[in-house]
């Protein structure tokens, strides 16, 4: 189970750590809050496979822990 989600430079994300609890947790946000890059750096920490496209402006790396 996902417990922890730690994002550095990815897409518009600088730095970012959630911590998820219980069985149920939901995403809201305004249009361009970032839900959709979190559900893309989701998809590279199960193994998709990483684009440069993802590195956040300016950045040499990025981060995605779970």
């Amino acid at each position: 189970m996902l417990t922890q989600l730690t994002i550095h430079n990815f897409g518009l994300i600088d730095r970012l750590n959630i911590e998820f609890h219980g069985d149920l947790n939901i995403l809201t946000g305004e249009t361009g809050a970032g839900k959709s890059i979190l559900i893309e750096a989701l998809g590279f920490l199960l193994g998709e496979r990483a684009s440069a496209d993802w590195l956040r402006a300016g950045a040499k790396s990025l981060e995605v822990k779970g």
